[in-house]
């Protein structure tokens, strides 16, 4: 029995070095979870293929060719309309509950439905008998049902992995019955946390008006089965990553050159992470605090995202003006307040950061999961994680401070709470934390949601 996998990006990306081309795994991810689970049953993994558009199939890995890699080619026309259009103007801001900054076009959501048919035609060209089909995410909501027009005995799976809305708010989509009856086209849908999956038995009941027992939603003709699954970290592999030699002597160097304990905020440059109400509480614990002048530093690391959206450019330069107003303010001679970088990092280099941070601010306004705060749990030996009681993964890690990202003067107060904590709570919430993430890592995220899949009728 072969899987196919099905997202918009692809497990790996081609890099050209002079006239040879090299094929580089994303880090992280789908990949860390599905290229060991594609190069054990062998395969084929469809995404769209970015660069090298002349190249439509690949072995993978390189020079072993355990599966395939299918590269759907999409016109400039399409990524605009389709991926930074219906999945990111409209599905993406919707979820997270910014109806504010929603974008429903009547293009964007034709690109969607063309794009989406491609990608299901895909899938049928390298189906066989038995095979598993697995869609991912948001930006492919309509190929369940396609495919399962064309294979009605398929064994098909969808797994969405950002926060499912309330049915309020999901209704607010012009397209809303055919995103559920897309979905629907599986046998099983996963999301992260329960919340998610109760608000998708909602929607599936008030939208189209099938009834649910709890687990499953009754389709006509079929039961498909709504579960939380939520996906974890390579925990023992970042671990051992912490305590290799040049991993430790990085971290060192890191916290010599901040020269002060240090916060640490990791995150993709989005609306949805809270980074400009983390550094407005980082500049009201500043304000309430003069003896921690010149004592602690906020490195905030903020990874280029979407920038063809305006409200991404636009945020950047928030971002931009609250970093240079709080270290004008608070700077003084040989202290920085807000370290902050704008680029991404290797893994090692982010290892190093979670190794030598005090202090872990994971504070999304809204997020799916957020698997930045279990890799630091993971690595950390010391530290603290704060995290948002609205990102998906403070349903699991109840042992971090939990905050509300809006409330500045509750951020500030656990800021203080963090950096004073006795050492010995530190290590006693890490150590369970750890526990936790070694149990339910990312291999038993996939062979968790593979055993649901190869039960359902």
């Amino acid at each position: 029995m072969g899987l196919i996998v099905v997202s918009n990006r692809e497990p790996y990306s081609p890099v050209r070095e002079g006239h040879e081309l090299h094929w580089k795994a994303a880090v992280g991810g789908l990949t860390a979870a599905l290229d060991p689970v594609l190069r054990e049953r062998g395969g084929t993994w469809v995404a769209w293929g970015d660069g090298e558009r002349e190249i439509r199939s690949v072995e993978l890995p390189p020079g072993e060719g355990r599966y395939r890699l299918e590269r759907l080619p999409l016109r400039e026309s399409e990524l605009q309309d389709y991926y930074y259009g219906f999945s990111n103007r409209a599905l993406w801001p919707m979820s997270h509950y910014f109806l504010n900054r929603v974008r429903y076009l009547g293009r964007y959501w034709k690109a969607y439905q063309r794009v989406n048919r491609r990608f299901a035609e895909a899938v049928l060209q390298v189906h066989r008998p038995g095979d598993l089909v697995w869609v991912h995410d948001y930006q492919l909501c309509l190929v369940p049902r396609l495919v399962r027009e064309a294979l009605p005995e398929a064994r098909i799976g969808f797994f969405w992995h950002i926060p499912w809305p309330s049915s309020e708010v999901f209704r607010t989509l012009p397209w809303d019955h055919e995103i559920l009856e897309g979905i629907l086209g599986a046998d099983v849908v996963g999301v992260h946390v329960p919340e998610y999956a109760r608000h998708f038995r909602s929607c599936c009941r008030i939208v189209l008006g099938y009834d649910n027992d709890g687990h499953a939603v009754q389709a006509p003709g079929r039961a498909v089965r709504v579960e939380s699954f939520p996906i974890g970290v390579e925990a023992k592999a970042f671990a051992e990553l912490a305590c290799s030699s040049e991993v430790r002597r990085a971290a060192e160097e890191l916290r010599r050159q901040v020269g002060t304990p240090f916060l640490l905020g990791v995150d993709r440059l989005d609306y949805t992470k809270g980074i400009p109400e983390r550094l407005e509480a980082f500049a009201e614990y500043l304000g309430r605090h003069p003896e921690a002048h010149g004592k602690v530093t906020l490195v905030q690391i903020a990874v280029p995202s979407r920038e063809q959206v305006d409200a991404y450019r636009q945020l950047r330069e928030q971002i931009e003006r609250l970093v240079g107003r709080i270290n004008g303010t608070y700077g003084q001679a040989g202290w920085t307040p807000v370290h902050y970088i704008t680029r991404g990092l290797e893994r090692r280099e982010l290892v190093a950061h979670y190794l030598a941070a005090d202090v872990m601010l994971v504070t999304p306004l809204r997020d799916g999961l957020n698997l930045v705060a279990k890799e630091f749990a993971a690595v950390s030996e010391r530290g603290v994680l704060i995290l948002s009681e609205f990102a998906g993964a403070a349903a699991e890690l109840k042992e971090a401070l939990l905050v509300n990202p809006y409330d500045y003067d509750g951020l500030a107060r656990a800021i203080g709470q963090a950096l004073s904590m006795p050492e010995e709570e530190r290590r006693q919430r890490l150590a369970e934390l750890k526990d936790r993430l070694h149990r339910f890592d990312l291999s038993a995220w996939t062979e968790g949601f593979l055993h649901a899949l190869e039960g359902a009728r």
